[in-house]
């Protein structure tokens, strides 16, 4: 009988500091006896130098994904800041927008688990703009139905960005430089947190069995896989 083909990945944000974590967390993967699925980085613009199979799309038009090879599991790990952006609704069209896109497009060619990175304090009831934005997203996921949706909600994120050719974000910079000293002495939900530890947990959460939708705060990142 030949052997049945491995699920496809899909991957969108290869290009950030969880995204980059993710390649590297999938791809450790390799060599063991169970089959590892390969993974698609889902990309606006080339970037050769990614170890992966990666397709461009174009956030703003669902079309783009049509002809994508169909996952079976999707990892979601865009996101900028209002800073970034320049404006409310840049900033809602990557979090919000394009992030619903793709988890959309992945459930309509049949991906039945999804693992989204939103951030702490995501709550589409809450007055702070970037808050209510990512609680959208989170309940707008929630409604496509998948299997099993794995959300994960970390603190400050505690990575070198300007290895990754990112632009500073100068507000980060000096939180970590103030909360690294005494990280030990702050609540594991509010600490900073490597995106390292996020990927594994989203990798590992999302392969396990369990509810429909599980909620991983910055306090369960941490210990995930422990």
């Amino acid at each position: 009988m030949p052997d049945t083909p491995t699920p496809l990945i899909w991957l969108a944000g290869a290009s950030g500091l969880v995204g980059r974590a993710l390649l590297w967390e999938l791809g450790q993967q390799r060599g063991q006896e169970r089959p590892v699925p390969p993974v698609l980085a889902l990309l606006r613009r080339p970037a050769p130098s990614l170890p992966v199979q990666t397709a461009l799309v174009d956030y703003a038009q669902p079309a783009s994904f049509a002809a994508l090879p169909a996952p079976g599991q999707v990892f979601i790990a865009l996101g900028t800041t209002i800073a970034q952006a320049g404006s409310q609704a840049a900033f809602r069209a990557v979090d919000f927008d394009a992030v619903l896109t793709v988890a959309r497009a992945a459930r309509q060619a049949g991906a039945r688990r999804c693992a989204l990175v939103s951030a702490l304090g995501a709550d589409p009831r809450s007055s702070v703009f970037y808050n209510r934005v990512k609680g959208e997203a989170e309940a707008a996921l929630v409604a496509l139905g998948f299997e099993r949706l794995v959300i994960a909600r970390p603190s400050l994120l505690d990575g070198e960005r300007a290895s990754l050719g990112q632009p500073a974000r100068r507000g980060e910079q000096w939180a970590l430089r103030l909360m690294r000293p005494v990280a030990g002495l702050i609540p594991a939900a509010w600490r900073p947190i490597t995106p390292e530890r996020v990927a594994r947990g989203l990798r590992l959460a999302l392969a396990q069995e369990g509810a429909a939708v599980q909620v991983l705060d910055s306090a369960a990142l941490q210990t995930v896989g422990d």
